[in-house]
């Protein structure tokens, strides 16, 4: 973790957020994070038996991705409203609704600047997606604005310390983040969402995550080809930089492989959150 993602704001060179967005949203784009999103459907599940969702209820999608929070409170029979600010995510997330006959509202939007009315919501969600906000404050505030009194925001964040955390720091070596910017991984660490969320109920469950490839070559391979912060992050490092990157990230996965030498199975701590809104 950089020390601008550990400093104060006013610590730190002030970052342009607006700039920042827009090169996270050309990155989310870039590749098809659907193909390693759909990888990840179990966790959308889990978030919603975490916050109780009951059927009929009003929620929220928010930086959905390619749906699954979305398909897994569908599934639940409540009305559901998905959004991201990828529109091509946004459309995996439609087709695989369409596949499950699954009635789901689909909506661009910003998650710093949410399209809708105060307390529209029952259970607001995020697997993993509004962790990478640059304005963290602000999409905190959203998510806790557009719920009602007493709903419930539900939330998945990788820790600093889990594999997915460690390999955002392995990537930072080679490319380092955009200065002022806090890391998303503190949104995986319990201080953090504290400051994020004054004065609601915070409750949070360290969870796993079992990546499960081939092989750390094989896992890489998509990770490079398909998962945007990676796949731009080889795209802007020279033959030497992407070659060191390379080597980098088959060391850690193999280090955190407890799959043996005949497949690979990765385990990636991220923290389960419900906050519930006073």
């Amino acid at each position: 973790m950089s020390a601008s993602a550990i400093l104060p704001q006013s610590a730190a060179t002030a970052p342009d957020l607006a700039a920042v967005k827009t090169r996270q949203q050309a990155t989310w784009a870039a590749g098809d994070y659907a193909i390693i999103g759909t990888t990840l459907q179990i966790i959308g599940e889990r978030i919603c038996e975490a916050v109780d969702l009951r059927a009929g209820e009003r929620v929220l999608d928010v930086a959905a991705g390619n749906g699954n929070a979305t398909l897994a409170a569908a599934r639940r029979f409540a009305q559901v409203t998905s959004t991201d600010y990828v529109g091509e995510l946004l459309e995996r997330g439609r087709e695989r609704a369409a596949a499950e006959r699954l009635v789901v509202a689909f909506q661009s939007a910003d998650a710093e600047a949410l399209p809708f009315e105060d307390r529209s919501f029952d259970v607001a969600l995020s697997t993993l997606g509004v962790m990478f906000t640059p304005d963290q404050e602000k999409a905190a505030a959203e998510l806790i604005r557009v719920v009602r009194r007493g709903g419930r925001i539900g939330l998945a964040n990788w820790t600093p310390e889990g594999f997915i955390g460690q390999v955002f720091k392995t990537i930072g070596r080679h490319l380092p983040p955009p200065a002022g910017v806090r890391s998303p991984a503190l949104w995986g660490t319990e201080v953090r969402l504290a400051d994020l969320f004054p004065g609601q109920a915070v409750s949070a469950t360290k969870q796993v995550f079992n990546f499960r490839y081939r092989s750390a070559a094989h896992m890489l391979e998509i990770f490079r080809t398909y998962y945007g912060p990676m796949n731009r992050a080889f795209a802007a490092l020279d033959g030497a930089g992407a070659e060191a990157l390379e080597n980098d990230m088959l060391v850690l996965i193999e280090r955190a492989n407890r799959g043996g030498a005949d497949t690979l199975i990765v385990p990636s701590e991220y923290l389960e959150v419900v906050v519930t809104r006073q």
